[in-house]
Protein backbone atom coordinates (compact mmCIF):
# COMPACT_ATOMS: atom_id res chain seq x y z
CA UNK A 1 0.00 0.00 0.00
CA UNK A 2 1.14 3.65 -0.20
CA UNK A 3 0.70 5.97 2.79
CA UNK A 4 -0.59 9.40 1.63
CA UNK A 5 -0.40 13.09 3.59
CA UNK A 6 -2.10 15.99 2.47
CA UNK A 7 -1.45 19.26 4.20
CA UNK A 8 -4.56 21.39 3.00
CA UNK A 9 -6.31 24.69 3.54
CA UNK A 10 -8.50 25.04 5.90
CA UNK A 11 -11.17 25.31 3.68
CA UNK A 12 -10.59 22.83 1.13
CA UNK A 13 -10.06 19.82 3.85
CA UNK A 14 -13.74 18.87 3.55
CA UNK A 15 -13.94 18.70 -0.20
CA UNK A 16 -10.67 16.46 0.33
CA UNK A 17 -12.55 14.12 2.69
CA UNK A 18 -15.15 13.57 0.67
CA UNK A 19 -12.70 12.44 -2.49
CA UNK A 20 -11.12 10.16 -0.22
CA UNK A 21 -13.79 8.35 1.62
CA UNK A 22 -16.11 7.78 -1.82
CA UNK A 23 -12.92 5.69 -2.82
CA UNK A 24 -12.94 1.97 -1.91
CA UNK A 25 -8.99 1.73 -2.61
CA UNK A 26 -8.71 4.27 0.49
CA UNK A 27 -8.47 3.42 4.21
CA UNK A 28 -7.41 4.55 7.62
CA UNK A 29 -8.20 8.38 6.82
CA UNK A 30 -7.62 10.62 9.66
CA UNK A 31 -7.96 14.46 10.10
CA UNK A 32 -5.72 16.69 11.92
CA UNK A 33 -7.66 20.02 12.23
CA UNK A 34 -5.38 23.00 12.08
CA UNK A 35 -2.12 21.53 13.19
CA UNK A 36 0.10 22.18 9.87
CA UNK A 37 2.02 25.10 10.03
CA UNK A 38 3.48 25.90 6.70
CA UNK A 39 1.60 26.14 4.41
CA UNK A 40 -1.37 26.87 7.31
CA UNK A 41 -3.99 24.00 7.03
CA UNK A 42 -5.08 20.74 8.32
CA UNK A 43 -3.60 17.20 8.05
CA UNK A 44 -5.35 14.57 6.59
CA UNK A 45 -3.48 11.08 5.81
CA UNK A 46 -4.75 8.10 4.89
CA UNK A 47 -3.56 4.39 3.58
CA UNK A 48 -4.21 3.94 -0.69
CA UNK A 49 -4.29 0.57 -2.26
CA UNK A 50 -1.24 0.78 -4.46
CA UNK A 51 -3.73 0.36 -7.30
CA UNK A 52 -5.86 2.85 -6.29
CA UNK A 53 -2.91 5.58 -6.23
CA UNK A 54 -3.62 6.72 -9.99
CA UNK A 55 -6.83 7.84 -9.21
CA UNK A 56 -6.37 9.26 -5.81
CA UNK A 57 -4.20 11.24 -6.79
CA UNK A 58 -5.78 12.27 -9.84
CA UNK A 59 -8.64 13.31 -7.62
CA UNK A 60 -6.55 14.99 -4.88
CA UNK A 61 -4.64 16.94 -7.42
CA UNK A 62 -7.82 17.88 -9.00
CA UNK A 63 -8.75 20.46 -6.29
CA UNK A 64 -5.55 22.44 -6.38
CA UNK A 65 -4.26 20.75 -3.22
CA UNK A 66 -0.69 21.12 -5.30
CA UNK A 67 -0.69 24.73 -5.08
CA UNK A 68 -2.56 25.56 -1.89
CA UNK A 69 -1.21 22.86 0.02
CA UNK A 70 1.17 19.82 -0.33
CA UNK A 71 1.07 16.13 -1.12
CA UNK A 72 3.45 13.60 -0.18
CA UNK A 73 3.03 9.94 -1.22
CA UNK A 74 5.19 7.34 0.22
CA UNK A 75 5.24 3.19 0.38
CA UNK A 76 4.14 1.45 3.19
CA UNK A 77 6.48 -1.90 4.07
CA UNK A 78 3.56 -3.54 5.83
CA UNK A 79 0.23 -3.02 6.90
CA UNK A 80 -1.51 -5.14 9.42
CA UNK A 81 -5.49 -4.68 9.41
CA UNK A 82 -8.62 -6.26 7.53
CA UNK A 83 -9.32 -2.31 6.87
CA UNK A 84 -6.19 -2.32 4.42
CA UNK A 85 -6.99 -6.01 2.65
CA UNK A 86 -10.74 -4.92 2.06
CA UNK A 87 -9.34 -2.01 0.24
CA UNK A 88 -7.03 -3.65 -1.80
CA UNK A 89 -9.51 -6.09 -2.79
CA UNK A 90 -11.90 -3.24 -3.78
CA UNK A 91 -9.77 -1.57 -5.47
CA UNK A 92 -9.39 -2.92 -9.42
CA UNK A 93 -6.12 -4.53 -10.75
CA UNK A 94 -3.37 -6.45 -8.56
CA UNK A 95 -1.09 -4.31 -6.52
CA UNK A 96 2.36 -5.91 -7.79
CA UNK A 97 1.30 -5.11 -11.55
CA UNK A 98 0.18 -1.39 -10.66
CA UNK A 99 2.10 1.66 -11.77
CA UNK A 100 2.07 4.94 -9.48
CA UNK A 101 3.15 7.42 -12.77
CA UNK A 102 3.43 10.26 -10.16
CA UNK A 103 5.48 8.39 -8.00
CA UNK A 104 7.77 6.75 -10.89
CA UNK A 105 8.16 10.41 -12.94
CA UNK A 106 9.58 12.14 -9.76
CA UNK A 107 12.00 9.14 -8.91
CA UNK A 108 12.90 9.13 -12.50
CA UNK A 109 13.09 13.16 -12.28
CA UNK A 110 15.76 12.51 -9.39
CA UNK A 111 17.73 9.92 -11.13
CA UNK A 112 18.61 11.98 -14.16
CA UNK A 113 19.42 15.03 -13.17
CA UNK A 114 23.05 16.43 -14.86
CA UNK A 115 25.07 17.11 -11.65
CA UNK A 116 28.34 16.83 -10.31
CA UNK A 117 27.26 13.73 -7.97
CA UNK A 118 26.37 11.85 -11.36
CA UNK A 119 29.13 12.94 -13.47
CA UNK A 120 31.46 11.77 -10.60
CA UNK A 121 30.33 8.33 -10.57
CA UNK A 122 30.35 7.65 -14.17
CA UNK A 123 33.67 9.26 -14.35
CA UNK A 124 35.20 6.80 -11.55
CA UNK A 125 33.09 4.24 -13.22
CA UNK A 126 34.49 4.33 -16.38
CA UNK A 127 38.20 4.67 -14.43
CA UNK A 128 37.57 1.13 -13.05
CA UNK A 129 36.41 0.26 -16.34
CA UNK A 130 39.71 1.15 -17.82
CA UNK A 131 41.73 -0.17 -15.54
CA UNK A 132 39.95 -3.87 -15.79
CA UNK A 133 40.53 -3.88 -19.46
CA UNK A 134 44.14 -2.81 -19.02
CA UNK A 135 44.67 -5.27 -16.52
CA UNK A 136 42.49 -8.07 -18.13
CA UNK A 137 40.46 -8.26 -14.84
CA UNK A 138 37.14 -8.92 -15.13
CA UNK A 139 36.17 -8.41 -11.45
CA UNK A 140 36.99 -4.89 -11.69
CA UNK A 141 34.73 -4.86 -15.03
CA UNK A 142 31.82 -5.90 -12.50
CA UNK A 143 32.62 -3.21 -9.96
CA UNK A 144 32.44 -0.31 -13.11
CA UNK A 145 29.49 -1.84 -13.79
CA UNK A 146 27.93 -1.81 -10.11
CA UNK A 147 29.12 1.98 -9.43
CA UNK A 148 27.87 3.16 -12.96
CA UNK A 149 24.61 5.57 -12.36
CA UNK A 150 23.64 5.52 -16.40
CA UNK A 151 20.97 3.62 -15.35
CA UNK A 152 18.46 6.38 -13.78
CA UNK A 153 18.67 8.30 -17.10
CA UNK A 154 17.96 5.58 -19.48
CA UNK A 155 14.48 4.66 -16.85
CA UNK A 156 13.78 8.41 -17.05
CA UNK A 157 13.98 8.54 -20.97
CA UNK A 158 11.80 5.17 -21.23
CA UNK A 159 8.87 6.67 -19.04
CA UNK A 160 9.26 10.26 -20.60
CA UNK A 161 8.47 8.44 -23.86
CA UNK A 162 5.59 6.54 -22.81
CA UNK A 163 3.77 9.37 -21.08
CA UNK A 164 4.82 11.89 -23.60
CA UNK A 165 7.21 13.82 -20.97
CA UNK A 166 9.22 15.57 -23.97
CA UNK A 167 10.68 17.68 -20.91
CA UNK A 168 11.77 14.64 -18.80
CA UNK A 169 13.05 12.70 -22.39
CA UNK A 170 15.18 16.37 -22.65
CA UNK A 171 16.91 16.17 -19.34
CA UNK A 172 17.57 12.32 -19.42
CA UNK A 173 19.40 12.50 -22.82
CA UNK A 174 21.23 15.90 -21.61
CA UNK A 175 22.73 13.57 -19.02
CA UNK A 176 23.74 11.22 -20.57
CA UNK A 177 25.18 13.60 -23.89
CA UNK A 178 27.31 15.48 -21.70
CA UNK A 179 28.02 12.99 -18.78
CA UNK A 180 29.48 10.44 -20.62
CA UNK A 181 31.57 11.93 -22.93
CA UNK A 182 32.58 13.90 -20.02
CA UNK A 183 33.71 10.61 -18.23
CA UNK A 184 35.38 9.44 -21.14
CA UNK A 185 37.65 12.51 -21.99
CA UNK A 186 38.79 12.19 -18.27
CA UNK A 187 39.53 8.54 -19.03
CA UNK A 188 41.23 9.33 -21.56
CA UNK A 189 43.67 11.39 -19.79
CA UNK A 190 44.00 9.42 -17.06
CA UNK A 191 44.93 6.18 -19.68
CA UNK A 192 47.39 8.24 -21.27
CA UNK A 193 49.43 9.30 -17.75
CA UNK A 194 49.15 5.44 -17.38
CA UNK A 195 50.47 4.58 -20.51
CA UNK A 196 53.58 6.82 -20.29
CA UNK A 197 54.12 5.90 -16.87
CA UNK A 198 54.19 2.01 -18.33
CA UNK A 199 51.28 0.62 -16.27
CA UNK A 200 49.19 0.09 -19.50
CA UNK A 201 51.01 -1.65 -22.07
CA UNK A 202 49.81 -2.00 -26.20
CA UNK A 203 50.49 -6.11 -25.65
CA UNK A 204 48.39 -6.05 -22.60
CA UNK A 205 45.00 -4.66 -23.78
CA UNK A 206 45.65 -6.81 -26.95
CA UNK A 207 45.90 -10.14 -25.43
CA UNK A 208 42.67 -9.38 -22.95
CA UNK A 209 40.91 -11.98 -24.14
CA UNK A 210 38.78 -12.42 -20.39
CA UNK A 211 37.04 -8.95 -21.06
CA UNK A 212 36.61 -9.30 -25.00
CA UNK A 213 32.62 -9.54 -24.63
CA UNK A 214 32.81 -5.63 -24.22
CA UNK A 215 33.76 -4.75 -27.75
CA UNK A 216 32.34 -8.10 -29.55
CA UNK A 217 28.84 -6.60 -30.57
CA UNK A 218 26.47 -9.80 -31.56
CA UNK A 219 22.84 -10.92 -31.39
CA UNK A 220 23.01 -11.39 -27.74
CA UNK A 221 24.28 -7.90 -27.26
CA UNK A 222 20.66 -6.88 -27.79
CA UNK A 223 19.14 -9.55 -26.63
CA UNK A 224 20.81 -9.12 -23.07
CA UNK A 225 19.73 -5.06 -23.29
CA UNK A 226 16.90 -5.73 -23.78
CA UNK A 227 16.02 -8.94 -21.15
CA UNK A 228 18.27 -6.40 -18.06
CA UNK A 229 16.22 -3.51 -19.17
CA UNK A 230 12.90 -5.02 -18.95
CA UNK A 231 13.92 -6.39 -15.26
CA UNK A 232 15.76 -3.15 -14.58
CA UNK A 233 12.58 -1.24 -15.60
CA UNK A 234 10.34 -4.00 -13.37
CA UNK A 235 12.46 -3.60 -10.04
CA UNK A 236 12.52 0.39 -10.89
CA UNK A 237 8.34 -0.32 -10.89
CA UNK A 238 8.31 -2.61 -7.82
CA UNK A 239 10.98 -1.33 -5.62
CA UNK A 240 13.21 -4.40 -6.32
CA UNK A 241 16.38 -3.21 -5.52
CA UNK A 242 18.52 -6.40 -5.58
CA UNK A 243 16.90 -7.26 -8.93
CA UNK A 244 18.26 -3.35 -10.44
CA UNK A 245 21.70 -4.75 -8.68
CA UNK A 246 21.58 -7.76 -11.08
CA UNK A 247 20.85 -5.49 -14.12
CA UNK A 248 23.63 -3.38 -13.40
CA UNK A 249 26.26 -6.20 -13.84
CA UNK A 250 24.89 -7.44 -16.88
CA UNK A 251 24.84 -4.63 -19.40
CA UNK A 252 28.37 -3.21 -20.94
CA UNK A 253 27.50 0.36 -21.46
CA UNK A 254 30.09 2.04 -18.56
CA UNK A 255 32.76 -0.69 -19.77
CA UNK A 256 32.70 -0.46 -23.09
CA UNK A 257 33.27 3.48 -23.18
CA UNK A 258 35.82 2.36 -20.84
CA UNK A 259 37.44 -0.50 -23.25
CA UNK A 260 36.68 2.58 -26.26
CA UNK A 261 38.92 5.16 -24.50
CA UNK A 262 41.84 2.47 -23.90
CA UNK A 263 41.24 0.92 -27.02
CA UNK A 264 41.75 4.73 -28.97
CA UNK A 265 44.55 5.38 -26.94
CA UNK A 266 46.74 2.35 -28.21
CA UNK A 267 45.75 3.19 -32.26
CA UNK A 268 43.72 -0.22 -31.70
CA UNK A 269 40.62 2.16 -33.67
CA UNK A 270 38.42 -0.97 -34.63
CA UNK A 271 37.66 -2.30 -31.40
CA UNK A 272 37.24 1.66 -29.81
CA UNK A 273 34.46 1.44 -32.82
CA UNK A 274 32.81 -1.63 -31.46
CA UNK A 275 33.09 -0.88 -28.22
CA UNK A 276 31.25 2.51 -28.96
CA UNK A 277 28.90 0.21 -31.33
CA UNK A 278 28.37 -2.48 -28.20
CA UNK A 279 27.65 1.04 -25.87
CA UNK A 280 25.21 2.30 -28.86
CA UNK A 281 23.25 -0.84 -28.69
CA UNK A 282 23.00 -1.43 -24.86
CA UNK A 283 21.82 1.87 -24.12
CA UNK A 284 18.74 1.80 -26.76
CA UNK A 285 18.06 -1.60 -25.72
CA UNK A 286 17.29 -1.03 -22.19
CA UNK A 287 15.80 2.24 -23.08
CA UNK A 288 13.40 0.25 -25.54
CA UNK A 289 12.66 -2.79 -23.05
CA UNK A 290 12.06 -0.33 -20.93
CA UNK A 291 9.08 1.24 -22.71
CA UNK A 292 7.50 -2.29 -23.93
CA UNK A 293 7.29 -3.03 -19.50
CA UNK A 294 5.81 -0.10 -19.43
CA UNK A 295 3.32 -0.46 -22.22
CA UNK A 296 2.25 -3.37 -20.61
CA UNK A 297 1.81 -1.91 -16.78
CA UNK A 298 -1.39 -0.35 -16.11
CA UNK A 299 -2.36 2.84 -17.35
CA UNK A 300 -4.44 5.57 -16.35
CA UNK A 301 -8.07 4.56 -16.75
CA UNK A 302 -6.83 1.61 -17.40
CA UNK A 303 -5.99 -0.53 -13.82
CA UNK A 304 -5.71 -3.94 -14.59
CA UNK A 305 -3.91 -3.36 -18.23
CA UNK A 306 -2.63 -6.10 -20.44
CA UNK A 307 -1.08 -8.48 -17.89
CA UNK A 308 -4.12 -7.51 -15.61
CA UNK A 309 -6.58 -8.67 -18.17
CA UNK A 310 -4.43 -11.64 -19.02
CA UNK A 311 -4.44 -12.96 -14.87
CA UNK A 312 -7.86 -12.84 -15.44
CA UNK A 313 -8.95 -14.37 -17.84
CA UNK A 314 -6.77 -17.41 -16.81
CA UNK A 315 -8.25 -17.16 -13.28
CA UNK A 316 -4.65 -16.02 -11.24
CA UNK A 317 -5.82 -13.99 -8.57
CA UNK A 318 -3.40 -11.95 -6.08
CA UNK A 319 -2.17 -13.05 -2.01
CA UNK A 320 -5.18 -10.75 -0.80
CA UNK A 321 -8.02 -12.29 -2.55
CA UNK A 322 -6.95 -15.29 -1.90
Amino acid sequence: MLHLRVISPTEQTDALVRVLEQDAGVTHLTVARGIALEPPGDLVQADVAREAGNKVLADVKALGIVHTGGITLEPVTAVLSDAADRAVRAAPGDPSDAVVWEQLLKETHEESSLNATFVAFLTIACLLASIGVATNSPVTIVGAMVVGPEFGPLAALSVALVRRNWRLARRSILALAVAFPVAMVITLGATLVWEQLGWITTEGVIDAHDVDFIYEVGPFSLVVALLAGAAGMLSLVTAKSAALIGVFISVTTVPAAGYAVVAATIGQWHRAFESTGQLAVNLVGIVVAGVIVLELRPRAGDTAGPLGRFKRAIGMRSAVER
